[in-house]
C-alpha cells in the first residue's frame, strides 16, 4: 500500500515513520521544507498511486477545512480521505457531503498516542463506512500497537463517530490528569510526606490507580521534581469544552470532567502546583506547550 499523508508535526511525522516500518509506502507533504517529502500537495498527488488514499493530519478547525476542500477539488472518484486529527464530529458531515458529491470517500479516525505513537502505536477510532474502513485497514494495523487489532482499534460507527469517540476520549483524560494533580498537590502541601515522587512511583505496580498517565506523572517528577521549570498556565485544545457541550446537550451529568476543564481555566488566574502537574503531563504524553515559572 502507498499513502498520502498531509501534515508533518508532532504526530503526523512519526506516524509517517511508523507506516513506514509497518511495510506501508509513505509520501508525506508538510510546509515545512525540512520534513517533507514534496514541495506540494499536487506533487504529493502525482506520486501516491489511484485510487488514492490521502491522511490528513494537521490541527482542526480552518486548516482541516481548507485542506480537505482543496482536496475535494484535485482528487478523483474513487480516491478516499482520512481526517486523523482532532476535528470535532459536527465537521465531519460537512467534509463527508463535499467529497462524497465529488465521489470521493471519507473516513474520521480519532488518533490517541501523543509523541509516544512511534514507538507504543497508537489507539484508533474511526467512522465511515464498513467498505471504507476495510480499504484502510492496512493503515491501521500498521499504526495500532501489537496485539488483538479490538484491543486499540474500533470501528465507531458512521461518519463523525470516530471523533465523537475520541473527544469523549480527551474529556475523560482531562478527569484523569486532574485526579492525579489534586492528589500531587495533597500529598505536596503535607509535611510528614518525605518521598513524594516515591509514593507515586510505588503505585505503578499492584494499585487500582495504576495507569500509563501515572507513568509519565513520574517520569515529570524524575525530570523535575519540584516542577519548579513550569508554570501553572493549562492551555485546552478544545477536545474537553466539546464533551462539555455534549454532555449539556444530551443532559448527561459529567461533573468530574466540568470541573477538570473548568481548573485549566482557573490555572491562568492563581499559582497551582496541581496545574503544574497537569501542564507536565500534557507535555509527557503529547509534547504540548508549556509555559515556563515566572
Amino acid at each position: 500500500m502507498h499513502i498520502g499523508l498531509i501534515g508533518l508535526g508532532k504526530m503526523g511525522f512519526n506516524m509517517r515513520e511508523r507506516l513506514r516500518r509497518g511495510g506501508v509506502e509513505v509520501t508525506g507533504y508538510d510546509r515545512n521544507p525540512d520534513v517533507t517529502d514534496v514541495a506540494s500537495v499536487d506533487d504529493l498527488l502525482t506520486k501516491v498511486p489511484a485510487p488514492r488514499i490521502i491522511w490528513v493530519m494537521v490541527p482542526a478547525g480552518d486548516i482541516t477545512g481548507a485542506t480537505i476542500s482543496e482536496l475535494a477539488e484535485k482528487l478523483d472518484r474513487g480516491d478516499m480521505v482520512i481526517d486523523g486529527g482532532n476535528s470535532r464530529f459536527t465537521e465531519d458531515q460537512k467534509h463527508a457531503e463535499l467529497l462524497t458529491a465529488k465521489g470521493i470517500h471519507f473516513v474520521d479516525c480519532g488518533v490517541s498516542g501523543g509523541v509516544w505513537g512511534l514507538q507504543n502505536g497508537y489507539g484508533l477510532m474511526a467512522g465511515g463506512t464498513a467498505a471504507d474502513i476495510e480499504r484502510a485497514l492496512p493503515i491501521i494495523d500498521a499504526l495500532r500497537p501489537e496485539g488483538e487489532r479490538a484491543d486499540s482499534f474500533v470501528h465507531v460507527g458512521g461518519v463523525g463517530a470516530g471523533h465523537y469517540a475520541k473527544m469523549v476520549h480527551n474529556g475523560i483524560e482531562y478527569g484523569l490528569m486532574q485526579a492525579y494533580a489534586e492528589g500531587y498537590q495533597l500529598l505536596a502541601s503535607k509535611d510528614i510526606i518525605t518521598d513524594l515522587p516515591g509514593t507515586f512511583a510505588a503505585w505503578q505496580k499492584g494499585t487500582v490507580v495504576r495507569s500509563w498517565l501515572l507513568d509519565l506523572l513520574v517520569k515529570a517528577l524524575d525530570e523535575d521534581p519540584g516542577l519548579e521549570k513550569l508554570g501553572d498556565y493549562v492551555e485546552d485544545s478544545g477536545e474537553g469544552r466539546w464533551t462539555v457541550e455534549e454532555a449539556i446537550a444530551n443532559a448527561v451529568p459529567a461533573p468530574v470532567i466540568t470541573a477538570a476543564l473548568f481548573a485549566r481555566f482557573a490555572s491562568r488566574e492563581d499559582s497551582s502546583p496541581a496545574m503544574k502537574m497537569v501542564s507536565a503531563l500534557r507535555h509527557q504524553f503529547g509534547g504540548h506547550a508549556t509555559q515556563s515559572a515566572k
